[in-house]
């Protein structure tokens, strides 16, 4: 692998390039650093000392001395703590995350177990932690799939563009974000806004599975093509899954669901809104019928 060290200026401005589309979106560092620059400077300093270091290696007779040339040991790495590094998704994390569910009983326990939870990789690289957020008395919910940007960073599920579509679309059928709860199936933003992997949806689902529990919702609106699939254990498209009405839920709380394309989808494809305007018909028709 090559090392950063041995990278050009251009190579590194690709190399950081490449890190900004995968999801990296803030430094390490307090105050921000110039590390091209900087890579620049040392590379120029080195080539500078590098002759100077060979010659000072010659003794008179023009032959390398072996106690000149013999290598440096580097010393050995530092141990990495076991708190420094990622959760491993593993059946013993999915037991854990279904204790630390079934042990709350209200959603403010609920939020405190799933922030406080440290046994999926996701959370590491997420900035924050999204919960269901809203009126539960409406019992009312909508349920997206994992934050997006936006989300990770405003610490609210439905946020930036795409959440600005969604309240037209609950303004549309007389209803407003602040008067449902909405949340979303996964807690954490996937670097990149990756899918998830099976391990981590399946260590993700004791604490959403247990929000619909203690919300006691009467109707869902599923928001997306892995929303859908998750619930309905399905693998086709959110068009071939869009406008059927099933149960989901887990433990002692089964309620009646229907899935629709998700806001972002509609902002990238806008032939597709009058798919999910039938969609959010049926959902205001079954509100009305409840």
């Amino acid at each position: 692998m090559i090392s950063a060290r041995d990278m050009t200026p251009a190579e590194l401005a690709a190399l950081l390039h490449f890190h900004a589309e995968a999801g990296v979106e803030w430094l390490t560092e307090d105050d921000p650093i110039d590390r091209v620059a900087a890579f620049a400077e040392e590379r120029a300093a080195r080539n500078v000392r590098a002759p100077a270091a060979a010659a000072l290696a010659q003794p008179e007779g023009g032959q390398p001395s072996a106690s000149r040339t013999r290598p440096t040991t580097a010393p050995p790495p530092k141990p990495v703590s076991a708190s420094a590094l990622p959760a491993i998704p593993d059946e013993h994390a999915i037991t854990e995350a279904r204790f630390a569910a079934e042990s709350a009983r209200s959603l403010a326990e609920l939020k405190t177990a799933v922030e406080a939870f440290g046994g999926c990789n996701l959370k590491t690289s997420a900035r924050s932690t999204i919960f269901a957020a809203g009126d539960t008395a409406s019992r009312i919910m909508v349920i997206g799939p994992m934050p997006s940007a936006d989300d990770d960073r405003e610490g609210l599920a439905f946020s930036g563009r795409a959440g600005l579509l969604l309240d037209r679309m609950l303004a549309a059928i007389g209803l407003k974000r602040e008067a449902i709860l909405i949340t979303t199936v996964i807690p954490w933003r996937p670097p990149g806004d990756r899918p998830p992997s099976a391990p981590e949806a399946a260590i993700c689902r004791p604490f959403i599975e247990r929000q619909i529990e203690l919300a006691e919702p009467k109707v869902v609106l599923l928001f997306g093509n892995f929303t859908a699939r998750f619930f309905f254990g399905e693998t086709g498209t959110i068009h071939a899954l869009r406008g059927q009405w099933r149960e989901i839920g887990g433990g002692g709380h089964r309620v009646p669901a229907i899935a629709t394309l998700h806001p972002q989808e509609l902002l990238t494809a806008p032939a597709s809104k009058a798919l999910a305007w039938r969609d959010l018909q049926a959902f205001a028709a079954r509100l009305a019928d409840a």
